[in-house]
């Protein structure tokens, strides 16, 4: 596990995926996550790096001029580390604290990572392959790019990317409902990161790491009533 960490530190610092401060973040959050969920959990989080940083880079050029100032550097910041992961990392603390409730939070876990995989795929590719956007809200017309804006197509990768994370969860731990679960709570929380940027991030109230801690912390809630309600445990 240390080597995997390690390589992935050094990987993410020397292709500018992550600064240096974001990258160690991100090592003390999949240590966290390691702890909590095993290869399963570690592997979740790092199949949303390997999605996210991939669907950032294509078509980079394409997507240029729409990108906001804060995603055009030379890496993620940790501030935008711990807004993409953070959530599944406090869920992963209170794993590791009351380990008793993993078969309840585990699944929460991934679906704080599903959202996290739907609202940067979605948003990233949606600007490369969308063909007409709209408002979330009111849905008229937009600009591609504007915070609040989707498409039908970045829906719909979306969700996909909320599914390829809850099938690394039913690889590891095999619970049945709770696939679809976990595609339902990243879906909502990517839905609520669109509403969020509509109502709230375009007029300047929060920011885009704000708007992407709570679309991952609204997916994790959804996931926690749904398991509750559904699910022995």
């Amino acid at each position: 596990m240390p080597v995997i960490i390690i390589s992935g530190m050094a990987y993410s610092i020397l292709a500018k995926k992550l600064t240096v401060a974001a990258a160690f973040t991100g090592a003390v959050i999949a240590i966290t996550i390691f702890s909590a969920a095993g290869y399963s959990g570690l592997a979740m989080m790092t199949t949303f790096f390997i999605l996210g940083s991939a669907a950032t880079s294509w078509q980079r050029h394409k997507k240029h001029p729409l990108i906001k100032g804060e995603e055009t550097g030379t890496g993620r910041n940790m501030m935008q580390v711990l807004a993409n992961a953070g959530a599944a990392g406090i869920v992963g603390i209170v794993v590791i604290v009351y380990p008793q409730h993993s078969v309840l939070l585990l699944p929460v876990m991934a679906a704080a990572f599903a959202s996290a995989a739907a609202d940067t795929l979605s948003s990233e590719l949606g600007m490369v392959y969308g063909r007409r956007f709209f408002n979330v809200i009111s849905f008229k017309p937009d600009a591609c790019g504007r915070d609040g804006v989707v498409s039908l197509e970045g829906t719909v990768i979306g969700i996909l990317g909320s599914a390829i994370i809850a099938v690394i969860y039913a690889i590891g731990w095999g619970r049945g409902i709770s696939f679809l679960f976990i595609v339902i709570a990243g879906t909502i929380g990517n839905i609520t990161d669109s509403v969020l940027g509509a109502l709230l991030e375009r007029k300047g109230i929060i920011g885009n790491d704000a708007v992407n801690f709570l679309n991952t912390l609204v997916a994790a809630g959804v996931m926690l009533g749904l398991e509750v309600a559904f699910v022995s445990v």
